[in-house]
């Protein structure tokens, strides 16, 4: 009999990958999101009736309950980056993951997989990071074999980082950098997707946390350099934004349809992103890290000259 896997989030940019990984280990899927629309494309990642999408929003206790009813797996990749509205990162990112941690609990799930992030903190100065460290805190209360996975920037060919900056070098006569010494430690989605597979079958991942990141830091400015590099514009010039001017840039994008930039993510630009060296990583999962040299250029290359087309 298949077992049934639920994953929150699982239409999602990091979702996709783990669906894609589930199908093939046979488990029957739940793909649980407040728009089940969305898991439309990753249905196709299985065979005809594998996949199932249902409505079940992490603030809705009684959806959440049912969703994880008779599951073996629980995953839950539900993040924000920006708040619709104030007291959305803790309704979200803490509250929500902890009562989708007691669900689980009283449902009898024998896995839980819980996404953060690098950074993650309650006692921090930005929203984001606290509400990622009050959100461990509470699956890891309701749920102590929980498997706590914390991954640096997340590149992939759908991210919305390094396709992001490819784009802005396509139009903008100079690249704005914003805090450029500050180091990340990209990791590749298919990585963090083979992560969350080791963590549902590993017995020592239960109740461990990991940082999860790829095989070397780069501060935020040689991204942009290298990003410049694989477009074939490497003679572009960098601008330096000074931090006044950046935090009068959060304040205004915030009011901004999308909010395509905050102060609080402004606030996580000012602190290095990588692996602190006191959790275990990748390699404590049996995944060798893939490098952003072996991926990105590839996606990369629609964004050159000419769309990246050989004469």
């Amino acid at each position: 009999m298949q077992q049934v896997a639920v994953v929150f989030g699982g239409a999602g940019f990091i979702g996709r990958y783990v669906v894609q990984r589930l199908a093939r280990a046979d488990y029957q899927i739940r793909v649980a999101s407040r728009d089940p629309s969305r898991a439309r494309d990753v249905q196709t990642s299985g065979r005809v009736g594998q996949i199932a999408a249902l409505r079940a929003d992490l603030g809705d206790e009684a959806a959440v309950a049912r969703a994880v009813e008779g599951a073996a797996v629980v995953i839950n990749l539900v993040g924000i980056l920006a708040e619709p509205r104030a007291g959305g990162f803790h309704a979200t990112q803490a509250e929500g993951a902890g009562r989708l941690a007691r669900a689980a609990a009283a449902a009898g799930v024998a896995r839980l997989v819980h996404v953060s992030a690098i950074g993650a903190d309650a006692g921090s100065e930005s929203l984001y990071a606290r509400s990622k460290g009050e959100g461990e805190a509470a699956v890891l209360a309701a749920f102590p074999a929980a498997t706590i996975l914390r991954p640096s920037i997340v590149f992939g060919p759908e991210d919305g980082f390094f396709n992001l900056f490819a784009g802005l070098a396509r139009l903008a006569p100079v690249m704005p950098v914003l805090c450029g010494d500050t180091r990340f430690q990209p990791v590749y989605v298919g990585d963090v997707a083979d992560a969350v597979m080791a963590a549902i079958t590993l017995d020592a991942a239960q109740g461990a946390t990991y940082e999860l990141g790829g095989p070397r830091a780069i501060s935020f400015r040689d991204i942009i350099r290298y990003i410049l590099e694989v477009t074939g514009r490497p003679g572009k010039r960098l601008f330096e934004v000074p931090m006044g001017l950046a935090r009068l840039q959060a304040r205004i994008a915030e009011r901004l349809p999308g909010k395509p930039f905050t102060q609080d993510q402004l606030l996580l630009l000012q602190k290095d992103n990588v692996l602190t060296g006191a959790l275990p990583g990748l390699e404590a999962l049996g995944i060798t890290p893939r490098p952003i040299e072996a991926v990105v250029p590839g996606y990369l290359a629609r964004f050159k000259p000419g769309g990246g087309r050989r004469d």
